[in-house]
């Protein structure tokens, strides 16, 4: 009987907190790898190190105001989640030419400037970003190596308050990989992003909208 109330409270929660997304993934599907450029040169994949037992994906970016309120964020979940099997990996989905902030030069510079210790990787194309449906930044990803497969775990926000980290309450990406270190179901799964509209390049908009 405990069993199936915390299995229905569990199921509550991830429908409350759910938010559809038409493109990109759901909780479960199995997420793309890829081949991305680090700001150290190298390219980056999830396959890279095959002892982790996922990642944290943020799709994030130097110019938008909640990205950077949420950097020291970033860089605590690598400290605490790395040396457990669940490191973070940083993409930049914005297109530069739009947004020249967020350039690979300055990816670099910033990255420098915070001593950032996890991959800050470049979507060059867009195409991972719509993939897997990111449309925030930041935007967070969990998912969980299963075998030779990286399956989504979480989508959504990192926590419940995008300005001031000393007031947030529900902090999501640390739950979702907390449950998932010890063999749980994530009980809130998916999750709003707030924070900047990625800056789309005319091509990557236009494949958007075709859906």
């Amino acid at each position: 009987m405990m069993i199936n109330l915390l299995t229905t409270l569990a199921l509550s929660l991830t429908l409350l907190f759910y938010v559809p997304n038409n493109h990109g993934y759901s909780v479960g599907d199995k997420a793309l790898d890829f081949k991305l450029k680090n700001i150290d040169g190298n390219f980056i994949s999830l396959a890279t190190d095959a002892t982790n037992k996922g990642y944290i994906i943020v799709f994030t970016c130097n110019s938008c105001p909640t990205s950077v309120a949420y950097e020291d964020r970033i860089i605590a979940l690598d400290n605490k989640y790395r040396s457990k099997g669940y490191p973070v990996i940083a993409i930049n989905p914005n297109d530069p030419v739009v947004k020249p902030a967020d350039s690979f030069e300055n990816m670099k510079k910033r990255a420098r400037e915070k001593a950032f210790p996890f991959a800050y990787v470049f979507d060059a194309t867009q195409e991972i970003t719509l993939a897997y449906g990111a449309t925030n930044t930041p935007h967070a990803y969990v998912v969980e190596r299963v075998e030779q497969d990286y399956v989504v775990r979480y989508i959504g926000a990192i926590d419940n308050n995008s300005r001031k980290a000393n007031l947030a309450n529900k902090h999501y990406v640390e739950d979702a990989v907390d449950n998932l270190l010890i063999e749980k179901p994530v009980e809130v799964s998916a999750t709003k992003a707030i924070g900047c509209s990625i800056k789309w390049s005319a091509a990557s908009k236009e494949k958007r909208d075709e859906g």
